[in-house]
């Protein structure tokens, strides 16, 4: 940890939380629905069947939640779905949160989104002190971007993501790299980020969950291409760090930063800070394992927040070391829960 983090994580009220491999757990990522607008091809079947709303945590328990992790040192919280900006009333929950923002106990506050409705709530979010959003982004060709999403409107996500900037708010871009889809068009989708002053990440097909077709005809491992991207551009390592998995270049003929997520071809768990709670409670300390504990029960059994805490406790005490991807026709995915399940 770094000495900034440090002190924040020592001006809590409460111990810190700490794994058995001795990572602060700092970063929560809160998935607040398992639905979306979209049916990427990579992330859902197009005929997906989503939870029961009465499953779903209510807008105040998660809350609730938020603030337990806040008060045991967690400094950044990110917002994820399925599609978070689908949920109803879901600006309820980030004004909420946004008063940790306020006092200096939470340090950020942010989300990752398809970019469909971001010209809808763009500026509520800029004013509750949301600075920068991850915006899910496969391609700028509009027929490859409808058919890599079931349905979606290439314009639509480009105008929103204009609005957020507009507002005031930090956009990075996230790409998965699919085979014979988007890899001949990755170096200009670097080109066009970076010239609006976006960074851009890359990120390896992950086998979560069952899709039509198979993910190895859809794996693309970055190493290859990271190899064609050399022949365009110069990159220099950074050692920049912004609580994520990515590992991070600066790209001279541009200036801007392009980030790695490389779990099959090489993981990132050594330094894991992060934990992953799903709508229903769920709280998986692992995006790679399905050990999970459930927190809906312990949130439910008592008003004060004694127990759920102790939950929480007890679940970090068994975070693993590292999660064990692979991509291969005999095992699709490496456990059955959608991305949009756990929060993407």
């Amino acid at each position: 940890m770094g000495a900034a983090v440090a002190e924040r994580v020592a001006s809590k009220t409460s111990a810190p939380l700490i794994d058995p491999f001795q990572r602060a757990i700092t970063y929560l990522r809160i998935s607040v629905t398992d639905r979306c607008d979209l049916r990427c091809v990579y992330c859902m079947s197009d005929d997906m069947t989503f939870l029961p709303k009465r499953d779903l945590l209510s807008l105040e328990e998660l809350d609730r939640l938020c603030g337990v992790f806040i008060d045991r040192g967690v400094m950044k919280l990110r917002i994820t779905g399925g599609e978070p900006l689908v949920r109803r009333d879901i600006m309820h929950l980030f004004r909420r949160l946004s008063r940790h923002i306020d006092t200096g106990a939470l340090e950020e506050l942010t989300m990752t989104t398809n970019g469909t409705q971001l010209g809808r709530f763009a500026s509520e979010l800029a004013e509750l002190g949301v600075k920068r959003v991850n915006v899910s982004l496969d391609t700028l060709d509009p027929d490859k971007f409808r058919a890599v999403t079931r349905r979606g409107d290439l314009k639509v996500v480009l105008d929103g993501i204009e609005t957020a900037r507009k507002a005031g708010i930090k956009v990075k871009i996230n790409a998965v790299a699919l085979k014979g889809v988007n890899e001949d068009e990755i170096a200009d989708m670097i080109a066009w980020a970076h010239g609006d002053g976006m960074d851009m990440t890359l990120i390896e097909v992950m086998p979560l969950g069952e899709v039509e077709g198979d993910r190895t005809d859809q794996f693309l491992p970055l190493s290859v291409a990271r190899a064609r991207l050399e022949q365009r551009y110069t990159m220099t390592p950074l050692p920049d760090r912004t609580g994520g998995p990515a590992r991070y270049v600066r790209i001279a003929e541009t200036g801007g930063r392009l980030g790695f997520i490389t779990p099959l071809t090489h993981n990132f768990c050594e330094s894991c800070n992060r934990v992953r709670l799903t709508c229903t409670g769920k709280l998986y300390m692992c995006l790679g394992q399905e050990d999970a504990a459930d927190l809906r029960a312990a949130l439910r059994a008592s008003p004060d927040d004694a127990l759920v805490t102790q939950a929480v406790v007890d679940a970090i005490a068994r975070k693993p070391k590292g999660h064990d991807f692979v991509i291969e026709r005999a095992r699709p995915a490496a456990v059955p829960r959608h991305m949009s399940v756990t929060g993407g």
